[in-house]
């Protein structure tokens, strides 16, 4: 009888080892599907990832493209507006020289106080359409023209 409770026992004990084994079995088989999911939601992500970085390399690089574009184009503008400000700054120089000179034509005139002439007329010619800057330097070059003439005819009265 003994051998009969011992393996009994033992068939009890080997039963409840095997529904353990099941339960364990079962959590286990669902804690790997999870996992699963769990993976391909993971290499979904990373999926995801990759294709904005690439993205935002891409865009990262027209920004480069558009940064050096943009560099080029102030730098021309810049160096434009120096050779501007220096044409400018030559003009305005000889056009005070001028109004110097016409100042002092005009002061030496009103000391002579000689008869006044008849004015010779000047003739004037027509501008062609071209650049403010060559405009300033034609009138420039008619001003001094100008002043040397009346200059002229104020040092022959005066002589």
């Amino acid at each position: 009888m003994m051998t009969f409770f011992v393996s009994m026992a033992a068939d009890v004990l080997v039963a409840v080892l095997l529904v353990a084994t099941i339960a364990s079995s079962v959590k286990l088989s669902g804690r790997i599907n999870r996992l699963k999911a769990d993976e391909a939601a993971l290499r979904s992500t990373i999926g995801d990832l990759v294709v904005a970085s690439a993205t935002a390399e891409r865009a990262i690089a027209g920004l480069r493209a558009t940064l050096d574009e943009c560099d080029r184009t102030l730098t021309e503008r810049l160096a434009g507006a120096e050779r501007t400000s220096t044409d400018l700054a030559a003009h305005v120089q000889a056009g005070e020289s001028v109004i110097s000179r016409i100042a002092a034509i005009v002061g030496q005139a009103r000391t002579t106080a000689a008869p006044a002439a008849a004015p010779r007329p000047v003739a004037i010619e027509a501008v062609p359409a071209i650049g403010n800057g060559e405009r300033v330097g034609a009138a420039l070059a008619a001003a001094q023209a100008l002043s040397e003439r009346a200059l002229d005819r104020l040092r022959a009265r005066a002589a």
